[in-house]
């Protein structure tokens, strides 16, 4: 994955957590007694990044809900929710007492609530950076102020912050501060519509603003994001399971819904049916937002603004892996090639975190987070669901363990 290539006939050594030796089938030398899993006619790519991941607060419910991230091939997962019992299941993770993917994990939240006034924000940051927090997690609701002192305190001891844009920031101000990620394209449908619309009243990330849409301004801001180097996880299938008029009776029937309890697609199918009776819903003005988001994708990646892989599971019908797949798909569908879709959720996963002598990319001296699949990606990017296996820091987990592991979870929930 560090540029779109396929290497053929290839045996792949992993020892203990690290790829130790890639070269050639018929000149790498496998030792007698080594575990051999044989890959013929398929494809081994890096594990895929879930950079907008909720995690629950600890035990059994935790662990299930790691576990569905990786079985769908996910290695490395951000949470975007922290709190205390995160930081012990960090490590716990990193030590493989857990099988689940490496965790970053935010702080709690930052918002209009918790953070009511500049010297509360610069608290905050402090204790947020000093408890061992990865970065800092911005909900709506922030003043422009106490957004102002959170970015002069973080840069002073060395935290970054992510996700939301509040409304009084603006996207101009993220942008200019360099806010690590942009998550959901927030605040971006309200910089792009014609002067004068009035933005004080935007439904979903201004869904209800999409007809007032300048394309040309589409372009615009991508240019700006680039110029500034301010990552975007579009959270794409999110916004299309919550504003398309499909019937939810029949999204709560999808097959990956086994895995989430009965009462949680319960919640999600009022929710659903919440938003479509909405008084600023209208399922026109919906499908413009859509292709207009898609169009922002497209035109951010055409700028080099960085993306990154990330469906905000497990939200309305996002379960958590499963919601990947499709994430992977909608940036096709938005224009992006396979191996770009597929990049932002491997190579530039790494390279936001400063990690790529880590992983990222299947190389030598890497640690072995990977994915092997029985048809080629390049291809269709939905191959990706055709899994062998997923081997997470050297530790192989093949497709028969997870059905099984999965079964049980659904079992669990009575279905």
């Amino acid at each position: 994955m560090d540029s779109e290539r396929i290497l053929e006939n290839r045996t792949v050594l992993v020892d203990g957590e690290r790829i130790v030796r890639i070269g050639p089938a018929d000149e790498v030398e496998v030792r007698t007694g080594a575990t051999v899993i044989e890959g013929r006619g398929g494809y081994l790519l890096p594990g895929l990044g879930e950079m907008h991941a909720h995690v629950p607060p600890g035990g059994d419910d935790a662990e299930e809900v790691l576990f569905l991230y990786l079985s769908q091939g996910i290695t490395t997962a951000r949470g975007m929710l922290g709190q205390p019992g995160h930081l012990d299941l960090r490590n716990r993770l990193a030590r493989g007492e857990v099988l689940g993917p490496r965790l970053y994990t935010s702080g709690p939240s930052i918002n209009g609530n918790s953070i009511p006034s500049p010297d509360s924000a610069r608290r905050a940051v402090r204790h947020q950076k000093e408890a061992g927090y990865d970065f800092l997690k911005i909900h709506p609701g922030l003043t422009r102020e106490a957004y102002d002192a959170l970015v002069e305190t973080a840069r002073e001891v060395g935290i970054s912050w992510a996700g939301h844009v509040p409304a009084d920031v603006g996207l101009d101000r993220a942008l200019e501060a360099r806010q690590a990620s942009v998550d959901h394209l927030d605040q971006y449908t309200e910089a792009i519509v014609a002067e004068g619309t009035d933005v004080t009243t935007s439904f979903f990330f201004g869904a209800n603003l999409a007809g007032y849409v300048e394309d040309p301004k589409i372009g615009e801001v991508a240019e700006r994001t680039a110029e500034a180097g301010v990552w975007n996880v579009p959270t794409q299938s999110l916004i299309e399971n919550v504003l398309l008029p499909d019937d939810p009776d029949e999204m709560a029937a999808r097959p990956e819904m086994r895995y989430m309890s009965p009462e949680t697609v319960a919640t999600w199918v009022e929710r659903k049916r919440a938003t479509l009776e909405n008084e600023l819903y209208s399922a026109e003005l919906a499908r413009r937002f859509v292709e207009v988001r898609r169009q922002l994708i497209k035109a951010l990646s055409d700028a080099g603004a960085p993306l990154l892989l990330g469906s905000d599971a497990p939200q309305i019908f996002q379960v958590p892996g499963f919601s990947i797949l499709h994430e992977l798909r909608l940036m096709v569908a938005s224009g992006l090639t396979p191996y770009e879709a597929l990049r932002a959720g491997t190579y530039n996963v790494a390279l936001y975190f400063g990690a790529l002598d880590e992983f990222g990319t299947v190389e030598e001296g890497k640690v072995a987070d990977l994915v092997l699949v029985e048809a080629n990606p390049f291809d269709d990017v939905a191959n990706v669901a055709r899994q062998a296996g997923v081997m997470v820091r050297g530790r192989w987990v093949p497709a028969g363990e997870i059905a099984r592991r999965l079964e049980a979870i659904a079992a669990s929930h009575g279905n």
